[in-house]
């Protein structure tokens, strides 16, 4: 059978450093690299990650959105979507799906199939506008996907959509080589940490829901366990300043490395120890897919998409969600046994190596955009979406 190539215009909030951004630059590289058409149109600006997508040969456009209802948007987005000869629209999240189901709305575009991915629990859909404006978009939407099972399954049980155009699609992230003592030393010096530092990182943007705090509490007991200890948060954030006095007040400044927002995070991670995600909410974290793929242990939050990642005991240790006595159990049991550490690691990279690499994501991407075209629905992971 011929393999279908598409026209794909993907279309998000901003193209700023974080997930939900590196996923669409990512997914954008392997459908270029596979033979589809693929732009990409940002609302807002092209900073951050735009340069990298146009260094890759991908064009990028800004929308240049307004407050309100920006009619020049949904034209220059029209418009884009003409010029590019879009077959697929692909919106990232809530605000891109209704601007991108406002700007298909005036004419039928027979060809064009309007596809969605919604890249977490939906904690913004607390807003009633914002949460009417996406159910309403998904209502003129051939295709959704979910970012694990846990969110496509929230998405049916919240109401949003139907089960029959919904489906679990796992994100993906590249594949770094095995880290080396080499690779460690040099991720070490890069971040000024002592050779023979025990090291726990989080990454991720210093926001509250990312309960930065809540690692931050249990630093002193596991000082006193382990001295070499250090932590390192790789972000940056509305919380930065708060955490920052958290560390002063608990007399542990000179142990908690604020590193901000970094490019070379996969060059960093193989100088770490053990990777902790205390989030209160996730969908399916790249931060923590990009540290299973670079072989650390992982001590994460039983919250959103983290179980389908991290096996309890073979993957990683799940702690239930703020649970401060939890999380310092846990990280008091893996600082302390290295072997262990190696076993979780070993087996977290290779669980990202067959279930959560660029490619199978893509090709993820290739089957729900036939379905989307066909008006027909295939589930892109194994059995059907479960309702509540």
């Amino acid at each position: 059978m011929t393999r279908r190539v598409h026209s794909i215009l993907h279309v998000v909030d901003s193209l700023e450093t974080g997930g939900l951004e590196r996923v669409v630059v990512d997914l954008a590289i392997a459908q270029r690299d596979h033979g589809h058409r693929v732009a990409v149109f940002s609302l807002t600006d092209t900073a951050g990650l735009g340069p990298e997508l146009e260094a890759a040969g991908i064009p990028v456009m800004a929308g240049g959105k307004r407050a309100g209802l920006d009619l020049g948007l949904l034209s220059r987005l029209r418009g884009a979507m003409d010029a590019h000869g879009a077959d697929i629209v692909h919106s990232h999240n809530f605000v891109p799906s209704y601007q991108a189901a406002l700007a298909l709305a005036p004419r039928l575009r027979a060809r064009a199939a309007l596809v969605n991915t919604c890249h977490n629990m939906g904690g913004r859909l607390a807003r009633p506008r914002l949460r009417l404006l996406y159910r309403l978009s998904l209502a003129r939407t051939a295709h959704v996907a979910g970012v694990g099972r846990q969110v496509a399954e929230h998405l049916v049980a919240s109401g949003l959509a139907p089960a029959a155009r919904v489906s679990a699609v796992r994100n993906g992230v590249p594949l770094p080589p095995a880290s080396t003592s080499a690779t460690r030393s040099r991720a070490r010096a890069a971040l000024g940490l002592p050779a023979d530092a025990l090291v726990v990182a989080c990454v991720g943007r210093l926001v509250a829901l990312k309960n930065h705090r809540l690692l931050l509490g249990q630093v002193p007991e596991l000082a006193t366990a382990f001295p070499r200890l250090h932590v390192v948060l790789l972000g940056d954030g509305p919380e930065r300043a708060a955490l920052e006095r958290q560390a002063q007040a608990l007399g542990i400044a000179e142990r908690v490395l604020f590193a901000g927002t970094r490019r070379d995070v996969p060059k960093l991670l193989p100088g770490v120890d053990v990777f902790a995600l205390p989030s209160l909410t996730e969908g399916l974290s790249i931060a923590l897919l990009e540290a299973c793929a670079a072989g650390l242990p992982v001590v994460a939050s039983d919250v959103g998409g983290n179980p389908e990642i991290v096996r309890h005991g073979r993957t990683g240790l799940l702690v239930p969600v703020d649970d401060g006595d939890a999380l310092r159990a846990a990280l008091l049991r893996i600082l302390g046994d290295r072997p262990l550490r190696l076993a979780l690691g070993l087996a977290a990279r290779e669980w990202v190596m067959t279930h959560a690499s660029i490619d199978a994501m893509r090709l993820s991407y290739d089957r729900l955009y036939a379905d989307a075209l066909a008006g027909a629905r295939h589930d892109v992971t194994p059995g059907p979406v479960r309702t509540a």
